[in-house]
């Protein structure tokens, strides 16, 4: 049995769902104990629940899930991230919450562990690859060993991308991920289990 962090900023929720089959992925192999946590805004839980736009989907869907602290990633084998996208890149809060991690660089208290990474955009070429590239960079700064899908599964033929899940969703409407996306979601998670399983050491 494997400990899998599932790490996600979101703001109208359609990540977190994609972060949610994710967990759903991995918590289905050798019964693993998985957490879904969420990262903390730049702006605070109370000026997003007020925003005209996602306040009520933030509310709906986001802001039930714990927040992330780096004792989530310490006690974790395996590490999933997940963000929306930002001109190509990985939030602005995702962001502060892996510099605020820098302390675990230093330590080299991740060196080892599994990671993986997905993301959405709310545009058909908004740059949700670059961020799950922007995502696995950083966890290679930190030492950990990355797992990507490749196309080891038929729904990386439908959907996704060979770096990690990826879909078209979010923004103020709040668009859904596809069930095609989900369930390449759910195949990252699986995969990530699988190879930390494999590496954990002999009981």
């Amino acid at each position: 049995m494997s400990k899998i962090a599932v790490v996600v900023h979101s703001l109208a929720g359609s990540t977190t769902t994609l972060a949610a089959a994710v967990a759903e992925g991995a918590a289905k192999e050798s019964d693993n104990d998985v957490r879904l946590v969420r990262v903390a805004d730049v702006r605070g839980d109370e000026e997003i629940a007020a925003d005209q736009w996602i306040g009520k989907l933030f509310s709906e869907r986001v802001v039930h899930h714990p927040v992330a602290t780096n004792e989530d990633l310490t006690w974790a084998d395996a590490i999933i991230l997940g963000s929306g996208t930002r001109f190509g890149g990985m939030s602005a809060a995702m962001r502060k919450f892996l510099e605020g991690a820098a302390p675990l660089w230093m330590s080299g208290a991740l060196q080892g562990k599994v990671g993986a990474a997905f993301a959405a955009a709310s545009t058909p070429h908004g740059g949700m690859e670059q961020t799950v590239q922007d995502l696995l960079t950083s966890m290679m700064h930190f030492g950990m060993l990355l797992v990507s899908p490749g196309y080891a599964d038929q729904v990386q033929y439908k959907a996704s991308s060979p770096y990690g899940a990826v879909a078209q969703a979010g923004g103020p409407s709040g668009l859904m991920p596809t069930e095609d996306d989900l369930e390449a979601a759910r195949f990252l998670g699986r995969l990530v289990a699988t190879t930390a399983g494999r590496l954990a050491p002999a009981s």
